[in-house]
């Protein structure tokens, strides 16, 4: 696949630690294609290309010893932080977290600073959490793109949120429209 225009990581290299290896290649730019059938004359298919973030798989710790810190060290191309072992664990869902977008089931929902969210219940270590994933839609050379910029376990709930469909952002994106507003 070709991904030239694209302006995020294409091709995650993989985190390694003590000569064990952490994939990262779940998190590759990709393809993902959605079928908007809620017309059943005039089925949709929203064609995105799909980046992931370094915030996917890595936070910032103060709780990292200096050596710890280094240790955990992933350098990405714009910055560097200390890669996340739960982050990680949960970021192998996301590329089906993402394909389930414009599923009735799967709540998007505003979450700021011009992004869009979904929050997923996922099962972690055995513990019931809310997964927030924060992600931004726009256009780049011609085509529609998500931008995944960060994922991760939210212990305290997500509180109140304002649910947008996700095949009006797709609609409004393919059309020139400006986005929903929270």
């Amino acid at each position: 696949m070709k991904f030239k225009t694209v302006k995020e990581v294409i091709s995650w290299k993989n985190f390694i630690l003590n000569g064990e290896t952490y994939d990262l290649s779940h998190l590759n730019a990709d393809w993902v294609e959605y079928l908007d059938n809620r017309d059943e004359k005039q089925p949709i298919i929203y064609k995105f290309i799909v980046t992931y973030g370094l915030h996917c798989f890595t936070k910032n710790s103060d709780e990292l010893s200096g050596e710890e810190s280094k240790l955990l060290m992933y350098n990405g191309p714009r910055e560097s932080r200390a890669f996340n072992f739960e982050r990680y664990k949960l970021s192998k869902q996301l590329p089906s977290i993402i394909k389930s977008l414009g599923d009735k089931e799967t709540l998007v929902c505003h979450a700021g600073y011009g992004n869009f969210a979904t929050v997923k219940v996922l099962d972690s270590n055995d513990i019931e959490v809310d997964y927030f994933v924060a992600f931004a839609a726009f256009r780049e050379s011609k085509k529609l793109r998500l931008h995944i910029h960060s994922a991760y376990p939210k212990y305290e709930g997500i509180g109140k949120v304002k649910k947008v469909g996700f095949f009006v952002i797709a609609k409004n994106l393919l059309h020139n429209r400006d986005l929903p507003k929270p």
